[in-house]
């Protein structure tokens, strides 16, 4: 927790016309998980942008995911650092009941898979090598299968973790798992463990504790953000076999959460907070990542991720390790800024949606319609267009850097840019759930274990 104290001459030192913004609220707590991507928050309170909007913010680690939104609901954090479906599943009433909106998404990329090292093992002799002998990424899921198959005969579930039931890191294990045949299992409104007619066996486990539960055998690998992938192999325990960059390029990831009822009630403090954050991203992407040095030092600060440095420079600075010794370019791997990442994108919220869907946390079918109502009751261009139009305004960003004419929907992902090589458009979530060969789709629900419609 961070204690803050100002001194009037901290105060009278801000510019005065920052103070006729007529702010409902100046004094916020922000929740975050230990993860490199709460860095547009870190980054925001260090460099003075929330002060700089008139805003006295306290930032709060939070044990987990589930604390952290019940600290939002409850009013005891005003806003957080939070996974993408949290909003989402929060106001469709998937687990706690909340409306829950974005004015501003987090970043792009970041996570990880990373399995043991005996696995690893196992795994090798499926997988292709390129000319110097390294393996040939990305790594399929496929390269898996034959593994997972041998622990069935040995009697052996084959289990995995994730952070959260509506986390990206849920989804894009679950995808990957599929897109190799790989079957992840349905959740059903009776069962919500997620492992009805499983394959893998997927469980909740906190980010930083990701690696010791591989390292003690209670999982075989995992999908979690950074610097957990890494963390393991600085441990010499595991080895990451495929980033959710080389996954879906570009893919959503984080985003900061409010209630409706706070955006409602403060428009002027939800602008200020929004506009502090663009900077804070502005920031870290700008001149071709030339501060992300300076963002890991205050990141491995204990108030914010507390991992070594070294481990967080591994990923934020544009490089990725595999197997160790095994660093590869990855200059996408986090995105904060570029490519319109702190935009909140409809489409990148229906994105969600399809997947809860087509894992059954959404039992039933939907319209096309209704993931647009959805989307759009959720995610809030309108208030981070107000909040990008004054800081052009101020002088304080470009306006070639925003997309002000956008519908909330992006043009449909190539399928050169996804490891299964299908299309993703989010104007249509019905077509692309039925052109996904495992999952939920049309009028199917899950009824016991078997499917039916």
């Amino acid at each position: 927790m961070r204690h803050l104290l100002y001194t009037f001459a901290t105060l009278t030192a801000l510019p005065g016309p920052l103070f006729a913004q007529d702010l409902e609220l100046d004094e916020l707590t922000f929740g975050f998980i230990k993860l490199t991507d709460m860095a547009p928050l870190a980054v925001a309170y260090e460099q003075g942008y929330f002060l700089d909007e008139g805003l006295f913010v306290t930032l709060e680690a939070q044990a987990n995911w589930k604390v952290l939104l019940d600290g939002v609901i409850d009013g005891t954090l005003q806003g957080a650092h939070m996974l993408a479906g949290q909003p989402l599943a929060a106001t469709i009433g998937f687990g706690t009941k909340a409306h829950i909106v974005t004015p501003f998404s987090m970043d792009l990329n970041g996570n990880g898979i990373t399995v043991s090292n005996a696995v690893w093992e196992e795994m090798k002799p499926n997988i292709p090598t390129m000319d110097d002998g390294r393996p040939q990424h990305p790594i399929s899921a496929e390269a898996l299968a034959p593994v997972v198959e041998k622990y069935r005969s040995e009697g052996k579930a084959f289990n995995m973790g994730m952070v959260f039931p509506v986390s990206t890191h849920n989804y894009e294990l679950r995808y990957w798992l599929a897109a190799g045949g790989l079957h992840p299992g349905y959740y059903s409104p009776e069962n919500v463990t997620g492992q009805i007619n499983a394959d893998v066996f997927l469980s909740v486990t906190p980010p930083p504790q990701m690696p010791a539960t591989l390292e003690a055998g209670t999982i075989y690998g995992y999908c979690v953000g950074e610097p957990w992938n890494q963390q393991a192999v600085f441990k010499g325990i595991g080895v990451p076999v495929i980033t959710d960059y080389e996954l879906w390029k570009n893919n959503p990831e984080k985003v900061f959460g409010i209630t409706a009822e706070f955006a409602e009630t403060n428009p002027n403090t939800t602008r200020a907070l929004t506009k502090a954050l663009i900077r804070a991203a502005i920031w870290l992407d700008e001149n071709d990542n030339a501060n992300r040095l300076e963002a890991v030092q205050i990141l491995s600060q204990p108030e914010y991720v507390g991992a070594d440095a070294e481990v967080i420079a591994n990923s934020m600075t544009g490089t990725f390790e595999y197997e160790k010794g095994d660093v590869r370019d990855v200059p996408d791997f986090n995105v904060f800024f570029r490519y319109n990442a702190t935009y909140p994108f409809y489409s990148d919220a229906v994105w969600y949606l399809t997947q809860m869907r087509r894992w059954g946390q959404i039992a039933e079918f939907k319209a096309d319609s209704w993931y647009d109502d959805v989307a759009k009751s959720v995610y809030r261009p309108d208030i981070y267009l107000e909040a990008a139009r004054a800081l052009v305004d101020d002088g304080l960003a470009n306006e070639a850097d925003f997309p002000w004419d956008s519908d909330g929907y992006k043009a449909p992902t190539p399928a050169a840019d996804i490891i299964d090589g299908v299309v993703y458009d989010g104007r249509t979530p019905n077509a692309y759930l039925e052109s996904l060969p495992i999952g939920l789709k049309g009028e199917q629900v899950i009824n016991g274990t078997d499917i039916q419609g």
